[in-house]
């Protein structure tokens, strides 16, 4: 059974899609079976895997709001063991017609249910909001990881989404816990970044990963040759810094599932 996770904060530019792309490529690379999923209507991450518009005809938004069976959708990409269901602008009118579904906050999760036995990571990519394209994703996934941005209102943005977080939690999704957060487009020469490291990790502790994402040109400019950064530039420090990130969340899940089965072994013999 997969691990569903979705990259989720409702401000834009923080680095939720090229932390989407490069973890999804990183995990794939290490021959985990990893499926991407475009759950922003801006599509960045289906043109960041080389994805052109023009080739987007069975996307995400067919599989909502059409009834188009998910694995209709999936793409290969040029990367092993790497695939994608793509986007289009096509996905915002979705956040209003799903308001006439019965079941507008589970719809991704139901069509994630027939695929996810094919896969070892699903991951999420969501848009810059709290609406209902985020909740479908944040209700359908096991974590969420969280980036976090090196700027001064940080926190107070995070306060809204760990809040949306446990609203899903106490009505929706009760299993939903954060996977961790990631400090992104860190610059250490600015005072400021380290200043809000600092407090990040004085308040949040464990949950926040060792790895941090620095400023990079080669992550910028890697989404518009349609290739991961890990592709573009495996040397550069934007690359070796995702690199590291699937390694944190590859052992973090390998030791949740040796504690899942301990816990099963345990009520076995009792």
């Amino acid at each position: 059974m997969g691990k569903i996770i979705c990259i989720a904060n409702q401000k834009g530019g923080v680095g939720k899609t090229t932390t989407a792309i490069n973890l999804a490529t990183a995990i794939a690379a290490v021959d985990k079976r990893t499926l991407l999923i475009d759950l922003d209507p801006q599509g960045n991450a289906s043109t960041g895997l080389g994805v052109e518009s023009t080739e987007r005809d069975k996307t995400i938004y067919e599989v909502l709001i059409s009834g188009l069976n998910t694995k209709d959708a999936i793409v290969r990409t040029n990367i092993p063991k790497l695939e994608i269901i793509t986007s289009t602008i096509d996905l915002a009118a979705a956040e209003v017609e799903l308001y006439e579904f019965n079941s507008k906050e589970t719809i991704l999760k139901s069509n994630l249910s027939s695929i996810i036995k094919d896969y070892d990571f699903i991951i999420i990519d969501c848009p810059p909001s709290l609406g209902l394209l985020t909740i479908n994703a944040l209700t359908a996934a096991h974590s969420v990881i969280i980036p976090l941005q090196c700027e001064f209102f940080a926190l107070e943005g995070l306060a809204y989404l760990t809040n949306t977080i446990n609203l899903i939690k106490k009505s929706l999704n009760p299993t939903l816990h954060v996977e961790g957060i990631l400090l992104t487009m860190m610059d250490r020469r600015n005072n400021l970044s380290v200043l809000v490291e600092k407090d990040v990790r004085n308040t949040f502790k464990n949950l926040v990963y060792q790895t941090v994402i620095p400023r990079n040109i080669k992550l910028s400019e890697a989404p518009s040759h349609g290739k991961p950064a890990l592709i573009y530039d495996i040397r550069c420090v934007g690359s070796a810094a995702y690199i590291m990130l699937a390694k944190e969340v590859l052992n973090n899940n390998k030791t949740n599932d040796n504690e899942i089965k301990d816990e099963q072994r345990k009520k076995s013999a009792g």
